[in-house]
This record gives structure tokens, sequence and C-alpha cells, in this order.
């Protein structure tokens, strides 16, 4: 459904994406992970005919994205990271506008609507000012508004950014129904275990191209590793062994809490500012730690800032 190959895109200097390949099938959930600037929402943009590419090729559903995305529009799906509803107007207004400008109309968005509602949990607030809503079912709002149409290949930039613990089991829920029916989704997002809930295949993005990509399963298999975490208040110490990020140093080992313990003996008066040790079993956090070098980023804000610029 998504063929990307060679994808090129710098803002002056700074290049973002440097040859990016990456095939999403239907009824895939594609997570793609990637720290703050890593590419994901320029990404995300261009694929969906929101930004220029500077180089490449997109093909989606066998059609050529820069050639014919007049054609493609109604194929696709995009809920991106900033909120995209109108305040001043109802739930209901919301949908009927942005079905609208998609093509559907009349008893066909109607029921579109009806459907939108009950899967995401909003029809007991479609006669609510949208500014009104909880920032969980803003949320909810901004990703129905990108399913009114049954698009084909669906763009979810961060979708759960703000969203409480029941919004978020409802949008999740929501995604592998989706998949379930044929859809395929590119699942972008900072949330790692999200991705590990879904069962979604893996793309984790680093210096403008995709370094990892598979299902599940096989990248936890093939990077993933038991690891002992140490963190410091202030930077944290130079150990021999141990990688250091910060205020915290990492090491990957068979046994991480017997190889903790002889970092703790080994600390002197570092111990004193030793404030938590955490061990991490073989995962897709420890996976994305081996793949990139360092650990995912705080769940939050991901909008990177070359996008905003441009």
């Amino acid at each position: 459904m998504l063929h990307v190959r060679a994808l090129r895109k710098s803002y002056g200097r700074l290049d973002v994406l440097r040859g990016l390949d990456l095939d999403v099938r239907p009824g895939e959930i594609c997570g793609l992970l990637g720290r703050n600037g890593a590419g994901k929402t320029t990404l995300v943009s261009i694929v969906s005919g929101l930004c220029a590419a500077d180089g490449g090729c997109v093909r989606i559903d066998g059609l050529d994205a820069f050639r014919d995305m007049r054609r493609i529009r109604s194929r696709i799906g995009v809920a991106p990271q900033d909120l995209g509803i109108y305040p001043t107007l109802s739930v209901r207004a919301n949908l009927e506008c942005f079905g609208g400008l998609n093509g559907v109309r009349g008893s066909a968005l109607r029921l579109r609507i009806a459907e939108v509602a009950e899967e995401l949990s909003l029809r007991d607030l479609l006669s609510r000012r949208a500014g009104t809503l909880s920032g969980g079912q803003k949320r909810r709002l901004h990703t129905a508004l990108a399913l009114l149409h049954d698009a084909k290949l669906l763009f979810l930039d961060e979708p759960t950014v703000g969203a409480d613990v029941v919004s978020r089991s409802q949008l999740l829920a929501a995604v592998r129904r989706l998949a379930a029916a044929g859809c395929a989704v590119v699942y972008a997002t900072h949330h790692l275990a999200e991705v590990e809930d879904m069962g979604a295949s893996v793309a984790i993005l680093e210096g403008g191209v995709i370094r990892e990509r598979g299902d599940l399963a096989s990248v936890v298999a093939r990077h993933g590793r038991s690891t002992a975490e140490l963190e410091f208040a202030g930077e944290a110490p130079v150990l021999a062994g141990w990688d250091r990020d910060g205020a915290c140093i990492r090491r990957a080992a068979p046994d991480p809490a017997r190889a903790a313990a002889a970092a703790i003996a080994a600390l002197d008066g570092d111990a004193t500012r030793l404030r938590n040790v955490r061990i991490v079993p073989a995962s897709l956090e420890s996976a994305y730690l081996a793949v990139t070098g360092h650990a995912p980023e705080p769940n939050g804000s991901d909008m990177e800032r070359v996008d905003a610029v441009a």
C-alpha cells in the first residue's frame, strides 16, 4: 500500500531524510519510532502530500504520490500531531465539515459519522462544542476526522499525546480494528508500549534513514538485550565498560543485576549521587537503545523543530 524509496528532504544545510526506504502492506500497523528531529513528521508530511520532497519515490496503492496526489487523497487519512479541530463548532459540525472536504456527503456522511462516533465513543458528545471537550476527547475527535472516508492508508502522528488512559485505549482499539479490516497504518509515536500492545511492525528512524525494520518479535530477537541502568543526580560518572548518556550509565549483560551491583561497588564518592537503578529486560525499548544508541525520549510533544520552521 505504501512504497517509499530513496526519499530525501533537507531544510537549508540540515539533512532530515537521507535516502529513506519503507514499505507498508495492507492490514499492517507500522510503528514508526525515532527521537525528536529524526524525521517522523517530515516523512508523514511528504507522503501525505503536505510537504515537497527533494528526491526519491513514493507510491501509494500503486500510484505515484508526487504526480497523482489528487487521485490519492481519497485513499489516505491523516491525523497530524497538532490538533486540527474547529473549537467553536460542535463535534458533529466538525465531522460534517471534514467529511465533506473528503468527498463524503449526504446519507453516506451521516452513516460514517454515526459509525466513527460509536467507534471512538463520541456519540454522546456530538452536540457539544469541540472547544469544551477534554484533552482526550479532543484527541479522539481529531483522529475521527481522518477516518470518515474509509482510507486505505492512515497516517497517525503521535495520536495519543495528551490523551487520558481511557481515550488511549479506545484509540488503540480503533487502530487495531482498522488494520484488521485491511487498512495500512503508519503510527508515529514515542510510546513504545503502544507499539508492543498493538503487535505492530517496527521501523526505527535514525539519522534520516530506517535503521531497523521488521516485525516486533524479530526486531527484539535481533537487538533486544537485558540492560542495567544507573541514574545519577547531575552528569553520570565514567565507568569502564559502561555507556554514558547524560545522567545515566547503561550496560548490556547476561546478568544485569550482578553488573549493577559491581558498578555500585566501584562508584566511590559518586555513590552519593545515585538516584535510581533499573534492570531493563529484553524488549522493544532495549532493541531501540541498541539500534540508536540512546533511550526513548520521554512521552510528550514531538513536533520537530525543522518542521515547525518549514
